[in-house]
């Protein structure tokens, strides 16, 4: 069930010292919390690595990235129902590390304890153990929004398949060949080209479908993925080269001629109606047709490719 941003959102809790009690010369308060209030980011920070080593992160030295600091900023901006991208960056950092997916939606967990902790704390500061009492019953993953635990279930999942799927000829989620075989295919035909004499741009073009999505709704990229793939494959049936470019980006290979104009506009067509469908990939998504030009050489494709993946 989704929780609204009211359930989430409200100032964290403010934590004794860490190592619990209170160090001898302890400011009032009121100073302590002026400088909470001027230093959010920073406070956040640390309650979030307290909670999440409290409630089970394995190995403190892994838990900090420099995602952690896009979330905190996020959230100390609009909340965490506001911190979408930011939680993507950080789940892909997570599964890049080698991060589990439990280990990961448990420290999200964390997070989300701090916070409904921290808005439901009024009157007296609670005692270093109370307050790790209240964030390990609230850190539950069961109990994440479940827009949130979807953003960051599958853009964990996005870098933790490709890295199994790396030596794979195609992509587990789309069908379509990855770009390690687009880019065997382009040596070829490159090579073909030197020894005759030509360009490749002369016979060849690039065909590229990038999909956007709205921060909130990133966990539609696989369905959009999908649709993008089954499109290509429809509009592109012959022998042109497909393959899966980026996250969110796809792609073909084709033979230059005057249909490849009318093919893309029928790409576009076909996406708009496919997305029609589907009433959040319609409101949120969006996908873009180019056709591409292809450079003179192969290095300078390979430097193409690797600018369409970062999409």
């Amino acid at each position: 069930m989704d929780v609204s941003a009211g359930d989430v959102q409200g100032v964290p809790f403010a934590l004794p010292d860490e190592q619990g009690g209170s160090p001898p010369g302890r400011q009032p308060q009121a100073v302590q919390g002026a400088r909470t209030e001027r230093e959010p980011r920073a406070a956040l920070r640390r309650r979030w690595r307290t909670a999440s080593l409290a409630c089970g992160w394995r190995f403190p030295d892994d838990w900090d990235v420099a995602e952690v600091d896009l979330v905190c900023s996020a959230v100390a901006r609009s909340g965490l129902d506001g911190a979408g991208a930011a939680l993507v960056a950080l789940a892909h950092a997570r599964a890049a590390a080698g991060t589990g997916l439990e280990e990961t939606l448990g420290d999200l967990a964390a997070l989300h304890g701090v916070l409904q902790v921290g808005a439901a704390t009024s009157g007296g500061e609670p005692s270093h153990a109370d307050t790790l009492d209240a964030i390990a019953e609230a850190a539950d993953v069961d109990a994440l929004p479940t827009r949130l635990l979807r953003i960051v279930a599958v853009a964990w999942a996005e870098v933790a398949l490709n890295d199994v799927g790396a030596t794979e000829v195609h992509d587990s989620l789309t069908g379509l060949p990855t770009q390690a075989y687009l880019r065997t295919r382009l040596a070829e035909l490159y090579r073909e080209a030197a020894r005759d004499g030509v360009c490749v741009a002369e016979g060849q073009v690039l065909v590229v479908i990038s999909l956007g999505f709205d921060d909130a709704a990133v966990y539609l990229r696989p369905a959009g993925m999908i649709l993008a793939a089954d499109v290509l494959r429809e509009v592109f049936d012959g022998g042109e080269s497909h393959a899966v470019l980026g996250a969110s980006t796809v792609g073909a290979v084709v033979p230059r001629s005057d249909e490849v104009a009318r093919r893309a506009v029928r790409l576009r067509r076909d996406l708009t109606e496919r997305f029609a469908v589907d009433p959040q990939l319609a409101e949120s998504g969006s996908a873009r047709v180019n056709v591409v030009r292809l450079p003179a050489s192969h290095d300078d494709v390979c430097d193409l490719l690797d600018s369409l993946a970062a999409r």
